[in-house]
This record gives structure tokens, sequence and C-alpha cells, in this order.
């Protein structure tokens, strides 16, 4: 079946710094090729240095001259969180763009992050918030934009505020929704507080569709041994252009909330196609789990409580 090509066009970034979490593979690393073939300075923080540098090649391969370098991080460690911000702080220049893309999904059993959280919970989400935290005085002097990659899994479900860390049961998928559940309700509740309080950046979120990334890859690492039959599945849909993407479409909603000059704050933006799976990207009505101000204020201050950060303009 032939596929309708989907694009956007992403503005001149010249002069502007970009963060991407997740950028060594998949659709993070379309996000940071694209930025940077845009012109942007692209930030790449990675915790394998060595599929970091393989990234960089084949970015540069791409966009000759492309300005994009490699940082350490560890999202499921907040000492390694710290470290990064202290990295940036350190270097000193303004962060214009933040793309909080990474993640894990589904590990066959329980495993926690080296802080001891439920590890989706702890990476996908604490992580970013962490990061955020860390980085607030460098998004701030960039007037930044920050894009927080959700799932279509946060349309439904919701933050299990008894059991966040899913120590009396554990079912995977169900974690995994309350963990972009409780990113996007973040990412909300950051533009709601910007604008509140002066702080002038904006917030957004977005989620990708589905695509055959690596996300349900063989990740031996949250051990998983082998692909999983869903990846297989989509791989099948995406070769076919049947209810699923590519990863160079699913990186679009992301570049979309994060670069458009028509792209608004407080907004999801994700695949126009049947059930949010594929298509062009664009605005969309916000996911039930996700419209309740009281659990995006709740979010946060647990999240403050849990890493030891706060966020705020200073």
């Amino acid at each position: 079946m032939s596929r309708t090509p989907i694009d956007i066009t992403i503005p001149d970034l010249t002069g502007r710094r970009a963060v991407v979490t997740g950028a060594s593979d998949g659709m993070g690393l379309v996000m940071a090729r694209r930025l940077a073939a845009a012109g942007a300075e692209v930030v790449v923080p990675v915790r394998n240095p060595a599929k970091g540098e393989a990234a960089i090649a084949r970015i540069k391969q791409s966009v000759p001259g492309a300005n994009v370098s490699l940082r350490d991080l560890e999202l499921s460690s907040l000492a390694s969180v710290a470290a990064l911000g202290d990295t940036l702080r350190a270097e000193g220049d303004p962060i214009h763009l933040l793309i909080n893309n990474a993640g894990v999904m589904t590990p066959p059993d329980r495993r926690t992050t080296a802080d001891g959280f439920e590890l989706q919970f702890g990476t996908n989400h604490l992580g970013h918030f962490a990061l955020v935290a860390h980085l607030m005085p460098l998004l701030r002097a960039g007037g930044a934009r920050v894009t927080s990659q959700v799932s279509v899994a946060a349309r439904s479900g919701r933050i299990h505020w008894d059991d966040l860390n899913w120590e009396r049961s554990y079912d995977g998928m169900r974690a995994y929704s309350q963990s972009k559940i409780a990113l996007g309700l973040f990412g909300l509740e950051l533009e709601r507080r910007s604008q509140a309080h002066g702080w002038g950046i904006t917030s957004n979120i977005s989620h990708p569709g589905v695509a055959p990334t690596n996300l349900l890859a063989a990740r031996p690492e949250i051990g998983r041994t082998q692909e999983t039959t869903g990846r297989r599945m989509i791989r099948w849909l995406s070769a076919r252009g049947i209810l699923a993407g590519t990863v160079e479409t699913a990186a679009l909603p992301a570049l979309m909330a994060a670069t458009g000059p028509q792209a608004e704050p407080g907004v999801l933006y994700s695949p126009s196609g049947f059930g949010n799976t594929s298509g062009a990207p664009a605005e969309q009505r916000m996911y039930s789990p996700l419209r309740s101000a009281g659990e995006a204020a709740r979010v946060w201050e647990v999240s403050e409580r849990l890493t030891r950060t706060a966020i705020s303009a200073a």
C-alpha cells in the first residue's frame, strides 16, 4: 500500500539551543536530526555513550556541519539528572527548546530505578520532572518551550495514588499509562504555573501515535530479551500504512509542538488519523485523564517531594 507523504516545515532555529532526551535512536534521533538541520544547537543527553556517538555520527552524515553534542544522562537516576543540570548550568547557555522524549515501556517484571521508584514512573515522569527543575534557570533565560512526550496510553487509566510505585500489585501496561498521565499532567501544570508566576516559558504535550520504534524492542537492561509480539505487529502494519506511522512521522507531533510558530501552550499534539495512531500531526482534544487541574497540582506536589526538587523561577 502506498503511503501519502507526511511532513511539517520546521522554522529556522539558528542561534537556538535544544535539548532532546532519548535521542540516541528512534523518533528522538529523528527529532535531533531535524532540529539540527533547522540550524539549532542540539544537546543529546544519553545513557549509552557508544550508542550516542553512533547517533551523532548519523546526524552529521545527514546534516553536514550539524552542531550536535553528547552529555551523560541516566534518566532513572536522580543523581545523574542533577549532574546533567550542574553541567548545563555551568556551561551557562540558555535553553530554548526542551523535548522530554525518553522513556521505557512495559518491562516484563516490576523493576525500580536507582532511587527505588517503579521504573516507568521514575524514568518517564520523575526523571523529566527533576530535569526541568534543575534546568529551570536556563529555560527561563531562553524563554523556552518545553514539550513533554506522552502516549496514546494516556487516553485511559489513572494515577494510582494509593500505590504509586506498584508495590502491592504490578501491571506493566497500567503502570506505563500512569507514568505518561503523570508526565502529561506535569507538562500542563508547568504551563499554568509559568503563566501564573511569570516564568516566561511555555509548555505543551505531544504523543507520537503508534510506530515501530525501539520502545518495545529487546531491552536487556529492563529484562526484555527479545522484541515483543506487539512490536512485530506494529512493524507489519507500518510497512503497509495501516493504523501505524513510521519512525519519521512519529517524531512530527513533538516537533510541531516544540517548534511550530502556531503551536499553542497547554495543548496536546498528536497524529490526527483514526484513533490518533497515525496521520498528520495536529492539535487534539485533551484526553480525559489529563483534564483535571487538581490532579495536575497533586502530581506536581508529590513529584517535588519524591525527587527532592522544587521548580520555581529562582
